[in-house]
């Protein structure tokens, strides 16, 4: 058995739980917490509940360490301090400050005798899969990402900073007609206004002027300007019946063509639906998981990316098995 610890246990760290039970050859050994850790309820009973100063202490017990802090401040700091105690998966989705975070982990997994895998999710994580796979195949053509509809976490945040802004919930939704473009063949050159709209749904404080929220909304820098944002005002109870899950997805595509004369069109999609971002996530991390525990089996160190880890890794089957019934 795997033996697997969560740091963190927040909405991806519960996810990581749920994932570790359907994954017949791993156990939960414990969770860390920076809250008391009397207060953390978790699911599994024979598991351990830590302070975050106990980590140390499991050196021995643990296998697999699965971070599960966010990439602003807790990953950049933790992944690198844990890479050295254990093999470690971290969801680090920063995407311009991936090659520095790498070469920090790399450097202190590598002092560990300990494999690193970093940045696994879905994006980054499955959609880098794909477009690396795409463009290996179609290398005359062009990649086209879509996210949503989904919750923006990060983008409802923002909302909820805003002065008379009781709660809120953002939605990243794929605009329709350069979806279709894309596939079929046109290969559009697309602003970031003409790929996605955001629809928000606020709940203002009472007395809050709403106009002014709106205007506030529409011209924040770097969250909204820059895509056509639709504002709702709604209660607060309409946004937990109707707005409390976290959903998403998206669709990868790369249009591309072959031929003497590039005369043949071809169309790879990836999509995805989700219920749950965070447990998708988590168990798109307890694959990584299994993948770094076997490499440090194998007697491997340093940081790895999904670019690195063979597919057979990811899986509970046996290599004899995945030729005999998947390929």
């Amino acid at each position: 058995m795997i033996r697997i610890g969560i740091l963190g246990y927040g909405n991806l760290g519960r996810g990581v739980e749920c994932a570790v039970k359907q994954n017949p050859d791993m156990e939960l050994a414990a969770v860390f917490t920076r809250r008391n850790p009397q207060d953390v309820q978790i699911l599994t009973e024979e598991a351990t509940v830590c302070s975050v100063a106990e980590v140390p202490e499991w050196k021995e017990r643990i296998d697999v360490m699965i971070l599960c802090g966010g990439s602003a401040t807790d990953l950049p700091e933790q992944t690198p301090v844990y890479a050295e105690m254990f093999h470690v998966v971290d969801s680090f989705d920063t995407h311009a400050r991936i090659p520095e975070h790498f070469a920090r982990v790399d450097a202190a997994a590598k002092k560990g005798g300990k494999v690193g895998i970093i940045s696994v999710g879905w994006d980054p994580g499955m959609f880098s899969l794909n477009r690396l796979y795409a463009g290996a195949i179609l290398p005359e053509g062009a990649d086209y990402t879509f996210w949503g509809k989904g919750v923006s976490q990060g983008h409802s945040d923002a909302l909820r900073r805003i002065s008379g802004v009781k709660d809120a919930k953002q939605y990243t939704i794929p605009v329709d007609a350069a979806l279709e473009a894309v596939r079929k063949g046109e290969n559009p050159e697309l602003t970031t206004r003409q790929k996605h709209t955001r629809e928000c749904f606020v709940v203002p404080e009472e007395g809050a002027d709403t106009a002014r929220i709106e205007k506030e909304i529409q011209t924040m820098p770097n969250y909204f300007a820059e895509y056509d944002t639709t504002v709702h005002f709604i209660s607060e109870e309409e946004l937990r019946e109707k707005h409390s899950g976290i959903p998403h997805g998206g669709f990868v595509l790369r249009s591309g063509r072959t031929g003497r004369e590039k005369e043949n069109q071809h169309l790879i999609e990836y999509q995805l639906k989700l219920d749950s971002n965070p447990e998708f996530t988590a168990s798109v991390l307890a694959a990584y998981a299994r993948a770094a525990y076997r490499l440090g089996e194998e007697g491997g160190s340093g940081c790895k990316t999904v670019f690195d880890i063979a597919p057979a890794y990811l899986s509970v089957k046996s290599k004899e098995e995945l030729r005999a019934s998947l390929l």
